[in-house]
């Protein structure tokens, strides 16, 4: 049996070009293919169906807004960029997005749930039940009674959580927590509603929650000593270590000691050189020592 002769050199030339070109032309016509079937308008997105509980948000409106910035169609469209921009949309907190065959999106969102305003009076800034920190315009008849949070960067979910502990506690008192405050030294402010101001300084929360609870306990016996109630309340300083000083609205006494103290220091000037009586309008209870 004879071997077949190789092919000349030229024709294994052109046959490895003409291999080539084949290849070349199908590799050009899958891509043009998947070029046109891609970008085919036929396959952008044509709706968007939003799920959800939305109080505070249109889903018309939230199409529109969000529809400009779908970069791609049903195939080439990033999903996470499209979270993202669902996502930046105010009261928004959460989007889940799915493609919805042929040419749809599908959207699940979570709203914030505003707990309280976050910062200094006018910031546009809430916190959500979440403890997160997030900005939207906020309405002012159903967030009216939204109490304030002022503290430091970072703490606004500890901030949540104290609340939630001393919102209770007060209420013995009439009036609800306006503003919780806590400062960079970690020490605790309160104001009421009525306008009252309660310092009630650092420690851990049990500590600051015991000293608030021991306060409202023996503040109306305290009140009621004066011929005042609760109300009267204008400030209350909890930072002493064994009890509390106060203010009530139009009481102008002292403590019997400092009544005392001041009698016999009053009593020692000489007679020629008399000096008017100070008078204080806060009562106050022994507290050699204090919490900041």
């Amino acid at each position: 049996m004879n071997d077949a002769l190789p092919a000349p050199l030229d024709v294994r030339v052109m046959n490895m070009i003409a291999t080539i070109l084949f290849v070349c032309c199908a590799v050009g016509v899958v891509v043009a293919g998947s070029w046109w079937f891609l970008r085919n308008p036929a396959f952008g997105i044509g709706r968007i169906v939003v799920h959800g509980d939305m109080s505070h948000t249109n889903p018309v409106a939230l199409r529109a807004n969000v529809a400009p910035q779908l970069v791609g169609n049903f195939f080439t469209l990033n999903l996470q960029q499209a979270r993202d921009a669902f996502e930046n949309v105010p009261w928004i907190r959460t989007a889940q997005v799915r493609r919805d065959y042929p040419n749809g999106l599908a959207v699940e969102i979570q709203e914030h749930r505003a707990r309280a305003f976050w910062g200094p009076e006018g910031s546009p800034t809430l916190v959500n039940h979440f403890g997160e920190v997030f900005e939207a315009q906020a309405d002012e008849e159903e967030h009216n009674n939204l109490p304030r949070l002022e503290g430091p960067e970072g703490h606004s979910l500890d901030m949540l959580k104290m609340y939630d502990h001393l919102a209770p506690i007060v209420q013995p008192l009439g009036s609800a927590i306006d503003t919780l405050g806590l400062n960079g030294r970690g020490s605790w402010r309160m104001k009421l509603d009525s306008g009252a101001t309660i310092e009630m300084g650092s420690g851990s929360n049990g500590d600051v929650i015991r000293r608030l609870e021991r306060f409202v306990r023996t503040v109306p016996k305290v009140a009621a000593h004066q011929g005042r109630k609760v109300d009267a309340l204008e400030t209350a300083d909890l930072r002493q270590m064994d009890g509390y000083a106060l203010r009530l609205k139009g009481v102008t006494t002292v403590s019997a000691e400092t009544a005392a103290a001041r009698a016999k220091a009053e009593a020692a000037r000489p007679a020629a050189a008399p000096r008017a009586a100070k008078v204080s309008r806060t009562s106050t209870t022994n507290a050699p020592r204090r919490n900041n």
